[in-house]
């Protein structure tokens, strides 16, 4: 169990660093793609913090509920961008 929420908390930092390359990279260019996926890290971020704590199910539908979320924020993103890119030709 201790590997886990070891590892778990590895996954977080790392979605945190990749959260503030995109945001880096948004600050940049100024575009919602970016802002989306930085987003999406975050959370991706705390639901690996939520995992590690030792009092919850890890099987409850928060959990999915939030990874939905995630996901969710991809698809709209790249579906954003794609819209974008065609109107502007």
């Amino acid at each position: 169990m201790a590997i886990n929420a070891w590892l778990n908390g590895a996954i977080f930092m790392s979605a945190m660093v990749i959260a503030l390359f995109f945001v880096r990279y948004w600050r940049h260019s100024r575009d919602t793609l970016f802002i989306y996926f930085a987003i999406a890290f975050v959370l991706e971020g705390v639901h690996r913090l939520l995992q590690a704590w030792p009092a919850d199910d890890p099987d409850t539908p928060q959990y999915y509920l939030l990874r939905l979320l995630e996901y969710g924020l991809i698809l709209v993103a790249i579906v954003k961008k794609n819209r974008g890119a065609g109107k502007e030709r």
